[in-house]
């Protein structure tokens, strides 16, 4: 069989890499099911932590969450975050009603079972 690295068939026929990758994780989970991949994948991270420690975590943290934030920027723009931010803003404020009126609704009902 031949099989490219960049996933594209040969033209001699055959898969491709990701078509076996696929094929072989679809055989793996239904011989072992969901619960062998959480697993292997605690596993894997215990292992990162013992070998790096907690430092590392927070030092890919600080980059994925910038790289993150760049490419949202450059793919959204400014006006992005004005809108999230005004959605945002308007759902706490519809909160805050709703928590001011079942406090309310909590007075009214201890004060009649009082009476």
């Amino acid at each position: 069989m031949s099989i490219s690295s960049e996933g594209e068939k040969k033209p001699g026929g055959g898969m491709s890499v990701r078509e076996a990758g696929q094929k072989g994780g679809e055989t793996v989970k239904k011989k072992y099911g969901p619960e062998f991949y959480e697993a292997i994948g605690r596993k894997g991270g215990q292992a990162t932590k013992a070998a790096h420690g907690h430092a590392f975590y927070e030092q890919i943290g600080k980059k994925g969450g910038k790289k993150g934030g760049e490419a949202t920027r450059d793919r959204y723009g400014p006006e992005f975050y004005e809108q999230i931010g005004q959605k945002g803003g308007q759902k706490v404020k519809a909160l805050i009603e709703q928590g001011k009126r079942a406090a309310a609704d909590a007075a009214a009902a201890s004060d009649k079972k009082a009476s």
